[in-house]
């Protein structure tokens, strides 16, 4: 079996990159639930807040990674014009969109894609930035709702990231890019 650059740069792009994200995503939210004043001793919480850093620090760069791969690499490939008589195949949008059955994966899940993916890095930072600002206040009581916010925050941003993941696993399954 023999990949071609593109599709090479499209794995890398979701099922290294995007993929790694959604998977640590677990280990983010659970630090994240787990970070109790009534669970954890004072050393323990240092270390969460360590590690949260850590973790979050990396889903952030391998959010960046996805999108910025995705937008600037990928993306123009799948964008591309095709020359008069072309084969279709060989541009996958121009094939969406040639074919009244498929259009709608253009004109609805990838023009959703490209916008909404961009929120992923972005709250993945936001939760990034509160966990550095907070540290180890957030396992206080009285920062329970602020806790709850970033928790929101990570959702969402997993949430953007898995419509993005979904959406370019469908198009590139009905229009690859060759």
């Amino acid at each position: 079996m023999v990949l071609t650059a593109r599709e090479i740069w499209t794995a890398l792009h979701g099922m290294v990159f995007g993929a790694a994200y959604l998977l640590a995503f677990t280990a983010g939210l659970v630090g994240l639930y787990s970070l109790r004043e009534s669970w954890v001793t004072g050393k323990g919480i240092i270390e969460r807040i360590t590690r949260l850093k850590w973790e979050t620090g990396i889903m952030a760069l391998l959010s960046f990674l996805t999108v910025i791969s995705g937008t600037y690499i990928v993306y123009p490939w799948y964008r591309a014009a095709p020359p008069e008589g072309a084969n279709l195949l060989e541009y996958p949008r121009s094939f969406l969109l040639a074919d009244p059955n498929l259009s709608a994966w253009h004109t609805f899940a990838m023009e959703w894609k490209e916008h909404i993916a961009w929120f992923s890095p972005i709250l993945t930072v936001a939760v990034l930035y509160l966990i550095f600002r907070y540290g180890p206040a957030l396992a206080q009581d009285k920062y329970k709702n602020l806790r709850w916010m970033i928790v929101i925050l990570f959702i969402l941003s997993f949430a953007a990231a898995g419509v993005a993941g979904l959406f370019g696993a469908l198009i590139t399954k009905a229009a690859p890019i060759l």
